[in-house]
């Protein structure tokens, strides 16, 4: 693997509620390579949008870190976003890491044009550029993204669902970041457009050596995108591994379980497999493993002892007791 961009090490956030403390994000550790894609899946309320989040230190006033470190790092140098003041963290926000959030009809302002909008990260970050070169920069992420350039000084209700998320995808990568991170980049598209705009996303990134985080509960669209996959369960990453050992050789009962939940166009006709129960409560989880009470394998162990995450094979770690079978390189 190349040299990381970005680390994230043991790292805790939680939300302060009426009930508690919500262990949202609880112990992640993993590392981004330049250029490399890395899809984070898991089911809705695991942690991934929190951990985007606190990443790009976009935290609600009733979230806060408590303890673990992230690691950017570019021309040598190395620093922890989470030690960083708010005005110094702005220098990164969008400069360096950006984001494609969830919702692309929620994310443009209504009442001014869409080019303006684009434009503005650019001219924050860099003061003293010329309205030319703001053009020429918009005009070719426009292309870039299969957008006619012709269409920059329109309103967002002049675009269709598939055009506001290129949009989005335009503005993430104005500054040129290192990171992008994009959070459910095709929710409410259909799978045409989804396919189109996945397709777009990793010939930019292989084009421009971007890393980019793909965050989804869809495994089956992102493992067309990603080099690795990083499996979330309640705010923990329970499997980690290349794309196609992943599908292919499903290490964690629970990675597994979603494996089969999911249909495939491709392989063979087989009855979709929900999975039983619920995520357990992140303000109390339980003791051990925390996919224990949902997982047909788990023994008494499971319940008792929390399994720490383990290499089992050649870069595939999983934190499992009794993980399923893979492929061991010596």
């Amino acid at each position: 693997m190349n040299h990381p961009v970005l680390e994230v090490r043991d790292l805790k956030m939680h939300y302060t509620i009426k009930g508690g403390s919500v262990k949202a994000v609880d112990g992640v550790t993993f590392s981004l390579a330049k250029g490399e894609a890395l899809g984070v899946v898991g089911e809705s309320g695991c942690g991934k949008t929190s951990l985007a989040m606190a990443i790009l230190r976009l935290l609600t006033e009733n979230a806060s870190f408590v303890s673990g470190s992230i690691f950017f790092s570019k021309d040598g140098d190395k620093i922890d976003l989470v030690r960083l003041g708010e005005e110094e963290m702005r220098r990164y926000r969008w400069k360096e890491i950006s984001m494609i959030f969830q919702a692309a009809m929620n994310s443009l302002n209504p009442v001014y044009r869409v080019g303006d909008q684009i434009a503005e990260a650019m001219r924050t970050h860099f003061p003293g550029i010329s309205k030319e070169e703001i053009s020429d920069r918009i005009s070719y992420l426009f292309r870039l993204v299969g957008l006619d350039p012709a269409r920059v000084n329109r309103y967002p209700h002049e675009y269709s669902g598939g055009m506001k998320q290129r949009a989005i995808i335009a503005m993430a990568l104005i500054c040129n970041p290192s990171v992008v991170i994009a959070d459910e980049p095709t929710t409410a598209l259909d799978v045409i457009v989804q396919g189109r705009i996945l397709k777009r996303l990793r010939n930019i990134q292989e084009e421009s050596k971007t890393s980019i985080i793909y965050i989804s509960h869809d495994i089956a669209a992102i493992a067309q995108v990603c080099d690795r996959i990083a499996i979330m369960y309640a705010g923990k990453i329970v499997e980690l591994a290349g794309t196609a050992a992943i599908l292919k050789r499903p290490a964690h009962h629970y990675t597994s379980a979603l494996m089969a939940a999911f249909p495939s166009i491709t392989g063979q006709k087989k009855k979709l497999v929900a999975i039983e129960g619920e995520p357990p409560d992140l303000v109390n989880p339980p003791v051990g493993c925390r996919f224990a009470s949902r997982c047909g394998a788990a023994e008494k162990i499971c319940f008792e002892s929390e399994p720490e995450c383990a290499e089992i094979g050649e870069e595939h770690l999983a934190a499992c007791h009794f993980p399923l079978e893979v492929e061991i390189h010596a």
